[in-house]
Protein backbone atom coordinates (compact mmCIF):
# COMPACT_ATOMS: atom_id res chain seq x y z
CA UNK A 1 0.00 0.00 0.00
CA UNK A 2 1.42 3.15 -0.91
CA UNK A 3 2.21 6.28 1.86
CA UNK A 4 -0.51 8.89 1.02
CA UNK A 5 0.71 12.59 -0.87
CA UNK A 6 1.55 14.82 1.96
CA UNK A 7 -0.90 17.54 2.81
CA UNK A 8 0.82 20.72 2.29
CA UNK A 9 0.24 23.05 5.16
CA UNK A 10 -1.85 26.38 4.96
CA UNK A 11 1.48 28.47 5.33
CA UNK A 12 2.82 26.74 2.40
CA UNK A 13 -0.16 26.88 0.45
CA UNK A 14 -0.90 30.81 1.49
CA UNK A 15 2.87 31.33 -0.12
CA UNK A 16 1.94 29.89 -3.32
CA UNK A 17 -1.27 31.88 -3.98
CA UNK A 18 0.94 35.15 -2.08
CA UNK A 19 2.21 36.64 -5.75
CA UNK A 20 3.28 39.69 -5.39
CA UNK A 21 1.58 42.61 -7.61
CA UNK A 22 4.80 43.81 -8.75
CA UNK A 23 6.46 42.30 -11.57
CA UNK A 24 10.04 41.06 -10.43
CA UNK A 25 11.61 42.05 -13.59
CA UNK A 26 10.31 45.48 -13.20
CA UNK A 27 10.09 46.79 -9.52
CA UNK A 28 9.38 50.66 -10.59
CA UNK A 29 6.58 49.55 -13.43
CA UNK A 30 9.22 51.08 -15.69
CA UNK A 31 6.64 50.01 -18.65
CA UNK A 32 4.04 52.29 -17.62
CA UNK A 33 6.25 55.21 -19.10
CA UNK A 34 6.75 54.26 -22.08
CA UNK A 35 4.31 55.46 -24.81
CA UNK A 36 1.95 52.83 -26.41
CA UNK A 37 4.39 52.64 -29.58
CA UNK A 38 7.05 51.97 -27.25
CA UNK A 39 5.17 49.06 -25.70
CA UNK A 40 4.35 47.67 -29.04
CA UNK A 41 8.03 48.20 -30.36
CA UNK A 42 9.00 46.10 -27.01
CA UNK A 43 5.94 43.46 -27.06
CA UNK A 44 6.96 42.62 -30.42
CA UNK A 45 10.61 42.04 -30.11
CA UNK A 46 10.18 39.92 -26.98
CA UNK A 47 7.86 37.99 -29.18
CA UNK A 48 10.24 37.81 -31.84
CA UNK A 49 12.81 36.45 -28.95
CA UNK A 50 10.98 34.43 -27.46
CA UNK A 51 9.38 32.49 -30.67
CA UNK A 52 12.59 32.43 -32.77
CA UNK A 53 15.89 33.33 -30.56
CA UNK A 54 15.53 31.29 -27.90
CA UNK A 55 15.07 27.90 -29.47
CA UNK A 56 18.30 28.40 -31.41
CA UNK A 57 20.58 30.64 -29.86
CA UNK A 58 21.91 27.81 -27.33
CA UNK A 59 22.99 25.52 -30.17
CA UNK A 60 24.41 28.24 -32.35
CA UNK A 61 26.34 29.54 -29.18
CA UNK A 62 27.94 26.19 -28.56
CA UNK A 63 28.40 25.28 -32.24
CA UNK A 64 30.25 28.68 -32.63
CA UNK A 65 27.45 29.83 -35.11
CA UNK A 66 25.88 32.96 -36.38
CA UNK A 67 22.27 32.56 -36.67
CA UNK A 68 21.97 34.54 -40.19
CA UNK A 69 18.37 32.63 -41.12
CA UNK A 70 16.89 35.11 -38.05
CA UNK A 71 18.29 38.53 -40.57
CA UNK A 72 15.30 38.29 -42.77
CA UNK A 73 12.84 38.62 -40.07
CA UNK A 74 14.69 40.99 -38.10
CA UNK A 75 14.68 43.34 -41.32
CA UNK A 76 10.95 42.49 -41.78
CA UNK A 77 10.12 44.07 -37.77
CA UNK A 78 12.67 46.86 -39.15
CA UNK A 79 14.80 46.40 -36.19
CA UNK A 80 17.78 47.06 -38.51
CA UNK A 81 18.51 51.26 -38.62
CA UNK A 82 15.65 51.63 -36.92
CA UNK A 83 16.30 54.96 -35.60
CA UNK A 84 16.72 56.51 -39.23
CA UNK A 85 13.69 58.41 -40.68
CA UNK A 86 13.40 57.54 -44.85
CA UNK A 87 15.51 55.12 -46.48
CA UNK A 88 12.88 52.76 -45.97
CA UNK A 89 14.05 52.55 -42.15
CA UNK A 90 11.33 52.80 -39.40
CA UNK A 91 12.18 55.83 -38.32
CA UNK A 92 11.83 54.93 -34.12
CA UNK A 93 12.49 57.32 -31.25
CA UNK A 94 15.52 56.33 -29.01
CA UNK A 95 14.02 54.68 -26.02
CA UNK A 96 12.22 52.45 -28.95
CA UNK A 97 16.23 51.64 -30.21
CA UNK A 98 16.93 50.82 -26.32
CA UNK A 99 14.22 48.42 -25.70
CA UNK A 100 14.88 46.92 -29.29
CA UNK A 101 18.25 45.90 -27.65
CA UNK A 102 17.16 45.11 -24.02
CA UNK A 103 14.92 42.62 -25.93
CA UNK A 104 17.70 41.35 -28.43
CA UNK A 105 20.20 40.86 -25.91
CA UNK A 106 17.56 38.90 -23.17
CA UNK A 107 17.98 36.49 -25.92
CA UNK A 108 21.92 36.90 -26.87
CA UNK A 109 24.36 39.52 -26.58
CA UNK A 110 25.72 38.66 -30.14
CA UNK A 111 22.29 39.11 -31.12
CA UNK A 112 21.75 42.35 -30.22
CA UNK A 113 25.81 43.04 -31.24
CA UNK A 114 24.62 42.83 -35.06
CA UNK A 115 21.86 44.61 -34.98
CA UNK A 116 24.32 47.11 -33.14
CA UNK A 117 26.88 47.39 -35.59
CA UNK A 118 24.51 47.50 -38.51
CA UNK A 119 22.41 49.83 -37.21
CA UNK A 120 24.90 52.43 -34.85
CA UNK A 121 28.03 51.65 -36.29
CA UNK A 122 27.11 51.42 -40.29
CA UNK A 123 24.10 52.97 -41.09
CA UNK A 124 24.52 55.83 -38.85
CA UNK A 125 27.69 57.22 -40.59
CA UNK A 126 26.41 56.55 -43.66
CA UNK A 127 23.32 58.40 -42.92
CA UNK A 128 24.83 61.41 -41.34
CA UNK A 129 28.47 61.74 -42.92
CA UNK A 130 27.55 59.95 -46.70
CA UNK A 131 26.61 61.46 -49.94
CA UNK A 132 23.03 61.32 -51.22
CA UNK A 133 23.98 58.45 -53.34
CA UNK A 134 25.66 56.45 -50.76
CA UNK A 135 22.83 56.66 -48.66
CA UNK A 136 20.68 55.51 -51.58
CA UNK A 137 22.80 52.91 -52.78
CA UNK A 138 23.39 51.41 -49.25
CA UNK A 139 20.40 52.44 -46.17
CA UNK A 140 17.22 50.63 -48.07
CA UNK A 141 19.49 47.52 -48.45
CA UNK A 142 21.10 47.16 -45.30
CA UNK A 143 16.93 47.93 -43.29
CA UNK A 144 16.00 45.22 -45.57
CA UNK A 145 18.61 43.15 -44.37
CA UNK A 146 19.76 42.45 -48.33
CA UNK A 147 23.41 44.06 -47.58
CA UNK A 148 25.40 43.60 -44.34
CA UNK A 149 28.01 46.00 -42.30
CA UNK A 150 30.58 46.57 -40.75
CA UNK A 151 32.86 48.56 -38.59
CA UNK A 152 36.37 49.09 -38.87
CA UNK A 153 38.10 51.05 -36.10
CA UNK A 154 39.90 48.88 -33.55
CA UNK A 155 43.27 48.10 -34.72
CA UNK A 156 45.79 45.30 -32.74
CA UNK A 157 48.09 48.36 -30.76
CA UNK A 158 45.54 50.24 -30.27
CA UNK A 159 42.85 49.00 -28.24
CA UNK A 160 41.06 52.37 -26.68
CA UNK A 161 43.71 54.54 -27.98
CA UNK A 162 41.61 55.06 -31.94
CA UNK A 163 44.36 58.22 -32.15
CA UNK A 164 46.96 55.81 -31.84
CA UNK A 165 45.45 54.30 -35.50
CA UNK A 166 47.95 52.97 -37.98
CA UNK A 167 45.53 52.03 -41.07
CA UNK A 168 45.93 54.82 -43.57
CA UNK A 169 44.83 56.01 -47.15
CA UNK A 170 46.85 58.23 -49.45
CA UNK A 171 45.35 59.94 -52.49
CA UNK A 172 46.46 58.50 -56.35
CA UNK A 173 44.34 60.67 -58.75
CA UNK A 174 40.62 60.08 -58.09
CA UNK A 175 41.12 57.28 -56.02
CA UNK A 176 42.57 56.51 -52.45
CA UNK A 177 45.14 53.36 -51.77
CA UNK A 178 44.48 52.48 -48.48
CA UNK A 179 46.76 49.89 -46.45
CA UNK A 180 46.92 48.66 -42.68
CA UNK A 181 44.65 46.33 -40.46
CA UNK A 182 41.51 45.96 -37.59
CA UNK A 183 40.94 43.52 -35.53
CA UNK A 184 37.91 42.27 -33.57
CA UNK A 185 35.35 43.05 -36.23
CA UNK A 186 32.07 42.30 -35.79
CA UNK A 187 30.39 40.98 -38.69
CA UNK A 188 33.57 41.44 -40.71
CA UNK A 189 33.54 37.92 -42.66
CA UNK A 190 30.11 38.43 -43.87
CA UNK A 191 29.69 42.06 -44.41
CA UNK A 192 28.94 43.34 -47.80
CA UNK A 193 30.33 46.82 -47.00
CA UNK A 194 32.82 47.79 -44.05
CA UNK A 195 33.16 51.58 -43.05
CA UNK A 196 36.73 51.92 -42.26
CA UNK A 197 38.36 54.82 -40.49
CA UNK A 198 41.98 55.52 -41.27
CA UNK A 199 44.46 58.91 -41.54
CA UNK A 200 45.17 61.02 -44.58
CA UNK A 201 47.51 63.66 -45.22
CA UNK A 202 43.62 65.44 -45.02
CA UNK A 203 42.20 63.93 -41.47
CA UNK A 204 41.05 60.96 -40.34
CA UNK A 205 38.37 59.59 -42.87
CA UNK A 206 36.24 57.13 -43.24
CA UNK A 207 36.48 54.55 -46.57
CA UNK A 208 33.38 52.61 -47.97
CA UNK A 209 35.04 48.94 -48.23
CA UNK A 210 33.40 46.96 -50.50
CA UNK A 211 33.81 43.27 -49.87
CA UNK A 212 35.06 42.52 -53.84
CA UNK A 213 37.72 45.25 -53.66
CA UNK A 214 41.27 43.67 -54.43
CA UNK A 215 43.83 43.52 -51.71
CA UNK A 216 40.94 43.20 -48.81
CA UNK A 217 40.40 40.26 -46.93
CA UNK A 218 38.16 39.50 -43.91
CA UNK A 219 39.29 36.53 -42.20
CA UNK A 220 36.95 35.00 -39.16
CA UNK A 221 38.63 35.19 -35.47
CA UNK A 222 38.45 31.50 -34.57
CA UNK A 223 38.37 30.20 -30.45
CA UNK A 224 36.57 32.35 -29.12
CA UNK A 225 34.66 31.77 -25.65
CA UNK A 226 32.82 34.49 -25.72
CA UNK A 227 29.88 35.94 -28.08
CA UNK A 228 30.18 32.66 -29.83
CA UNK A 229 26.97 33.09 -31.87
CA UNK A 230 28.47 36.46 -32.94
CA UNK A 231 31.05 36.59 -36.47
CA UNK A 232 34.39 38.32 -34.89
CA UNK A 233 36.50 39.15 -37.52
CA UNK A 234 40.14 40.57 -38.56
CA UNK A 235 39.86 43.12 -41.26
CA UNK A 236 43.40 43.45 -43.41
CA UNK A 237 44.10 46.33 -46.22
CA UNK A 238 46.83 45.80 -48.80
CA UNK A 239 47.12 48.77 -51.35
CA UNK A 240 43.11 48.38 -51.86
CA UNK A 241 42.01 50.85 -54.52
CA UNK A 242 39.09 52.42 -53.15
CA UNK A 243 37.03 55.70 -55.31
CA UNK A 244 36.55 59.16 -54.30
CA UNK A 245 33.04 58.03 -54.76
CA UNK A 246 33.38 55.65 -51.55
CA UNK A 247 34.55 58.33 -49.16
CA UNK A 248 32.07 59.64 -46.71
CA UNK A 249 32.29 63.25 -47.55
CA UNK A 250 30.82 64.97 -44.27
CA UNK A 251 33.77 64.12 -41.62
CA UNK A 252 37.60 64.43 -41.92
CA UNK A 253 38.22 63.48 -37.91
CA UNK A 254 37.99 61.13 -34.58
CA UNK A 255 34.42 62.93 -34.41
CA UNK A 256 33.14 61.10 -36.79
CA UNK A 257 34.18 57.43 -35.26
CA UNK A 258 33.75 58.68 -31.84
CA UNK A 259 30.21 59.97 -32.60
CA UNK A 260 29.26 56.76 -33.59
CA UNK A 261 30.63 54.98 -30.96
CA UNK A 262 28.54 57.09 -28.99
CA UNK A 263 25.58 56.11 -30.67
CA UNK A 264 26.32 51.79 -30.41
CA UNK A 265 27.05 52.86 -26.72
CA UNK A 266 23.55 54.05 -26.25
CA UNK A 267 22.17 51.00 -27.08
CA UNK A 268 24.94 48.91 -24.70
CA UNK A 269 23.53 51.19 -21.99
CA UNK A 270 20.20 48.94 -22.80
CA UNK A 271 21.04 45.65 -24.39
CA UNK A 272 22.77 44.14 -20.70
CA UNK A 273 19.28 44.40 -18.76
CA UNK A 274 17.74 42.37 -21.27
CA UNK A 275 20.86 39.79 -20.12
CA UNK A 276 20.59 40.07 -16.35
CA UNK A 277 16.68 39.97 -16.41
CA UNK A 278 16.65 36.73 -18.09
CA UNK A 279 19.07 35.45 -15.28
CA UNK A 280 16.47 36.96 -12.95
CA UNK A 281 13.83 34.84 -14.35
CA UNK A 282 15.24 31.76 -14.86
CA UNK A 283 17.02 31.91 -10.96
CA UNK A 284 13.82 32.77 -9.82
CA UNK A 285 11.81 29.38 -10.81
CA UNK A 286 15.05 26.97 -10.13
CA UNK A 287 15.76 28.49 -6.37
CA UNK A 288 11.61 27.89 -6.10
CA UNK A 289 11.82 23.92 -7.59
CA UNK A 290 15.21 23.35 -5.88
CA UNK A 291 14.41 21.81 -2.42
CA UNK A 292 17.60 21.38 0.25
CA UNK A 293 17.57 21.08 3.74
CA UNK A 294 14.21 20.34 3.89
CA UNK A 295 12.76 23.71 1.94
CA UNK A 296 13.20 25.70 -1.21
CA UNK A 297 16.10 27.67 -2.10
CA UNK A 298 13.72 30.59 -2.23
CA UNK A 299 12.69 30.46 1.42
CA UNK A 300 16.48 31.02 2.37
CA UNK A 301 17.65 34.49 3.78
CA UNK A 302 20.78 34.76 1.58
CA UNK A 303 19.25 33.34 -1.47
CA UNK A 304 16.86 36.70 -0.74
CA UNK A 305 19.14 38.95 0.09
CA UNK A 306 21.49 38.17 -3.13
CA UNK A 307 17.97 37.75 -5.47
CA UNK A 308 16.76 41.47 -4.15
CA UNK A 309 20.51 42.95 -4.71
CA UNK A 310 19.75 41.68 -8.55
CA UNK A 311 16.33 43.18 -8.52
CA UNK A 312 17.70 46.35 -6.93
CA UNK A 313 20.63 46.79 -9.89
CA UNK A 314 18.22 46.14 -12.82
CA UNK A 315 15.84 48.23 -11.56
CA UNK A 316 18.67 51.00 -11.36
CA UNK A 317 19.90 50.42 -14.98
CA UNK A 318 16.01 50.45 -16.13
CA UNK A 319 15.84 53.86 -14.75
CA UNK A 320 19.35 54.98 -15.87
CA UNK A 321 18.62 53.85 -19.39
CA UNK A 322 15.06 55.21 -19.60
CA UNK A 323 16.56 58.90 -18.87
CA UNK A 324 19.56 58.37 -20.87
CA UNK A 325 16.50 57.83 -23.61
CA UNK A 326 14.24 60.67 -23.00
CA UNK A 327 17.64 62.94 -22.89
CA UNK A 328 18.19 61.38 -26.41
CA UNK A 329 15.32 61.91 -28.20
CA UNK A 330 15.02 65.59 -26.67
CA UNK A 331 18.47 66.18 -28.33
CA UNK A 332 20.49 66.66 -24.97
CA UNK A 333 22.38 63.28 -24.69
CA UNK A 334 25.75 64.29 -23.37
CA UNK A 335 28.75 61.62 -24.18
CA UNK A 336 29.49 61.10 -20.38
CA UNK A 337 26.13 60.41 -19.56
CA UNK A 338 26.78 57.33 -21.79
CA UNK A 339 30.09 56.32 -20.75
CA UNK A 340 28.22 56.56 -16.94
CA UNK A 341 25.52 54.55 -17.88
CA UNK A 342 27.64 51.85 -19.97
CA UNK A 343 29.72 51.75 -17.14
CA UNK A 344 26.88 51.09 -14.65
CA UNK A 345 25.04 48.57 -16.81
CA UNK A 346 27.30 46.10 -17.85
CA UNK A 347 28.92 46.15 -14.47
CA UNK A 348 25.50 45.44 -13.34
CA UNK A 349 24.53 42.86 -15.84
CA UNK A 350 27.86 40.69 -15.23
CA UNK A 351 28.00 40.82 -11.97
CA UNK A 352 24.49 39.08 -11.51
CA UNK A 353 25.30 36.71 -14.34
CA UNK A 354 28.15 35.67 -12.84
CA UNK A 355 26.03 35.35 -9.50
CA UNK A 356 23.49 33.48 -10.81
CA UNK A 357 26.20 30.81 -12.01
CA UNK A 358 27.38 30.60 -8.90
CA UNK A 359 23.95 30.44 -7.45
CA UNK A 360 23.12 27.50 -9.77
CA UNK A 361 25.76 25.20 -8.18
CA UNK A 362 26.97 22.74 -10.32
CA UNK A 363 24.18 22.90 -12.83
CA UNK A 364 25.97 26.43 -13.31
CA UNK A 365 28.52 25.73 -15.98
CA UNK A 366 25.72 23.89 -17.73
CA UNK A 367 24.25 25.73 -21.35
CA UNK A 368 21.21 23.67 -19.90
CA UNK A 369 20.88 27.38 -18.08
CA UNK A 370 21.49 30.74 -19.73
CA UNK A 371 23.85 32.64 -16.71
CA UNK A 372 27.25 30.67 -18.10
CA UNK A 373 26.03 32.13 -21.64
CA UNK A 374 25.53 35.98 -20.51
CA UNK A 375 28.43 36.01 -18.14
CA UNK A 376 30.34 35.21 -21.55
CA UNK A 377 28.92 37.26 -23.66
CA UNK A 378 29.03 40.05 -20.83
CA UNK A 379 33.27 39.85 -20.54
CA UNK A 380 33.02 40.89 -23.92
CA UNK A 381 30.52 43.41 -23.70
CA UNK A 382 32.64 45.37 -20.66
CA UNK A 383 35.44 45.34 -22.94
CA UNK A 384 34.22 47.07 -26.62
CA UNK A 385 32.89 50.03 -27.23
CA UNK A 386 35.48 51.40 -24.34
CA UNK A 387 36.21 49.62 -21.20
CA UNK A 388 35.12 49.93 -17.65
CA UNK A 389 38.19 52.12 -16.71
CA UNK A 390 37.60 54.13 -19.53
CA UNK A 391 34.64 55.28 -18.95
CA UNK A 392 35.62 55.54 -15.49
CA UNK A 393 38.09 57.98 -17.08
CA UNK A 394 35.43 59.64 -18.92
CA UNK A 395 33.24 60.13 -15.80
CA UNK A 396 36.72 61.56 -13.95
CA UNK A 397 37.20 63.53 -16.31
CA UNK A 398 33.80 65.53 -16.25
CA UNK A 399 34.11 65.85 -12.39
CA UNK A 400 37.21 67.23 -12.31
CA UNK A 401 38.48 68.86 -15.76
CA UNK A 402 41.08 66.63 -16.31
CA UNK A 403 41.89 64.06 -18.49
CA UNK A 404 44.01 60.82 -16.84
CA UNK A 405 44.22 58.97 -19.99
Amino acid sequence: MSSPKPVESIDQAARKKSVSSLNPLDLFDVRSMLSEEEVMVQDTVARFVDDQVLPVIRDAFEQHRFPKELVPEIAALGLLGSSIDGYDCAGLNAVSYGLICQELERGDSGLRSFVSVQSSLVMFPIYTYGSEEQKQRWLPAMARGEAIGCFGLTEPHGGSDPGNMKTHAKRDGDDWILNGSKMWITNGTVADVAVVWARTDEGVKGFLVEKDMPGFEAPEIENKMSLRASITSALFFDNVRVPAANVLPGVSSLRGPLSCLTQARYGICWGPIGSAQACLAELLDYTQDRILFGRPLSETQLIQARLADWARRITTAQLLALQLGRLKDAGKLDPTQVSLAKWNNVRMALDVARDARDMLGGSGISAEYVPVRHMMNLESVITYEGTESIHQLVVGKELTGSAAF
